[in-house]
């Protein structure tokens, strides 16, 4: 077991002696129910080891719903300076920017009697399960335009509004993507499935607006009690899979050319001056615009499916976008650390960006009240809305957690799960699910998660990010 000291409350230290190669501590936030799950597996292990980069700065971080992962915990944070650190694609994952878009719309009051011919409207609509295809059929040339232009393209070709494009982290579309960077593999995995849910822990969620913690922010969201939500979770699919794929295949001889001594070659990573580096990071952030133009996609078509099964227009639908974050990403970033600015490339893998008001890189319709912290949970729980705090500048890279984080394997999930109807357990609270592959539902049922109550709310009381609304489900549709 690696060793840990309590720091407080929530938070727990790795000492940078607790094991050989480590160059920082290692700092973790959770209480004392969470740390116990914690330790179950290997994720401390796996931040001590990524305490070892090159070039990282002040602490191998890890949220509350750290679990363990391919190298880096999903739910791990690290900065590396961008003049002598390195890029580590185990530490942003294989889906990259799988990420979290929230829109808002009617009242329950408007559609209770409606859920479930909105959740079968919607299973028919959006492609869903391994494999599955969506309608949007690419050429060469379209490929490379997707990948350079994220969001935007979708909007381009008639998927959703301009405006949408104020409220998606930056802007939709991640610049320095270099389509030539993408192996031929990644562009033939990700033809056919751009507009598409994938399978395991992706899903889509029709929610209601179940408390308001901070009313002020709450209002500037356009957040409202029993108001509609629906919450997309979806990622770069077989396009970001095969990029992360084709550059581990390549940071595994990277670290060998430059003498680079690692405790974890799940850690392979390459000094940010190198040729190496710059095509990793270059096909990264395509396929980051691949997932932005997938889920502004999937939102164009929802909307669809709402205005036909309820027979509204547009105007009368009045279905908003909240905003539609990232994580699994690395993102170049101006940071404090020891009292002088240095630029990082902050590399967040199950965690999400939580900058606080006022802060530079803010879209303009939140720079008021920091940047919205969208957190699912399960399909038998709630998700919630949060926004940034300053707390999370000062002590994480203006980071915060991304969801609930599992405990169990999907092969635990789905022996746990024997004897049992989970899609009966949901009907009896209210929930409507429907989805693809014999055990989907089995491996994502709510005892496979933390609970996001409480994840939730050590990040809240850590100053990490603050509470905005709850959400509880109402349906959802799952790969």
């Amino acid at each position: 077991m690696i060793r840990i000291e309590r720091l407080g409350p929530y938070t727990w230290r790795i000492p940078e002696d607790a094991k050989p190669g480590m160059r920082v501590p290692g700092i973790v936030y959770a209480d004392e129910a969470l740390m116990a799950s914690i330790r179950r597996d290997q994720s401390l292990e796996q931040v001590a080891n990524a305490a070892a980069l090159p070039g990282i700065v002040k602490a191998s971080l890890a949220m509350p719903d750290i679990h363990q992962g391919y190298g880096l915990p999903v739910g791990g944070v690290v900065a590396t300076d961008v003049r002598d650190g390195v890029v580590s694609p185990g530490g942003i994952g294989y889906d990259i920017n799988c990420g979290v878009r929230l829109r808002t719309g009617l009242g329950t009051d408007e559609i209770q009697s409606r859920i479930e011919p909105l959740v079968d409207a919607l299973y028919a609509a959006i492609p869903t399960g391994v494999g599955s295809k969506g309608r949007v059929k690419l050429s060469g040339p379209e490929e490379r335009a997707v990948t350079s232009k994220g969001a935007r393209w979708a909007v381009e070709q008639g998927y959703g509004e301009a405006q949408d494009l104020l409220r998606i982290e930056s802007h939709g579309q991640i610049e320095g993507a270099d389509p030539d960077a993408v192996s031929k593999r990644a562009y033939e995995r990700g033809r056919g499935q751009l507009g598409t849910l994938g399978s395991g822990n992706h899903f889509l969620e029709i929610q209601a607006v179940d408390a308001v913690y901070d009313q002020t922010v709450a209002d500037a969201l356009g957040l409202v009690p029993d108001q509609i939500t629906v919450m997309i979770h979806t990622g770069s699919r077989g396009f970001g899979h095969q990029t992360c794929t084709d550059a581990l295949q390549v940071m595994e001889r990277v670290v060998r050319k430059y003498g680079i001594q690692l405790p974890d070659r799940q850690l392979a990573c390459a000094p940010l001056d190198s040729p190496e580096a710059r095509e990793y990071l270059g096909a990264m952030r395509a396929a980051a615009n691949f997932a932005f133009a997938n889920r502004q996609c999937l939102a164009h078509w929802t909307r669809e499916v709402f205005m036909r099964v309820l027979g509204l227009s547009p105007s009368a639908l009045g279905m908003a976008l909240v905003y539609d974050v990232a994580h699994n990403i690395a993102k170049e970033e101006e940071h404090e650390v020891d009292g002088r600015k240095r630029r990082l490339l902050v590399h967040r893998k199950g965690a999400t960006r939580a900058f606080p008001a006022g802060h530079p890189e803010l879209l303009e319709a939140y720079r008021s009240i920091g940047q919205p912290v969208l957190i699912p949970g399960d399909m038998g729980r709630c998700s919630y809305v949060l926004v940034g705090s300053p707390g999370s500048m000062r002590e994480t890279f203006g980071s915060t957690c991304h969801g609930a984080g599992r405990v169990m394997s999907r092969t635990a999930a789905v022996k746990a799960a024997r004897g049992r109807s989970i899609r009966e357990e949901l009907l009896a609270k209210g929930i409507i699910a429907r989805a693809t592959g014999r055990d989907a539902l089995e491996e994502e049922m709510s005892d496979a998660y933390k609970d996001v109550t409480n994840v939730v709310e050590v990040v809240h009381q850590a100053g990490l990010s603050k509470k905005v609304v709850k959400l509880r489900p109402l349906g959802v549709i799952k790969g």
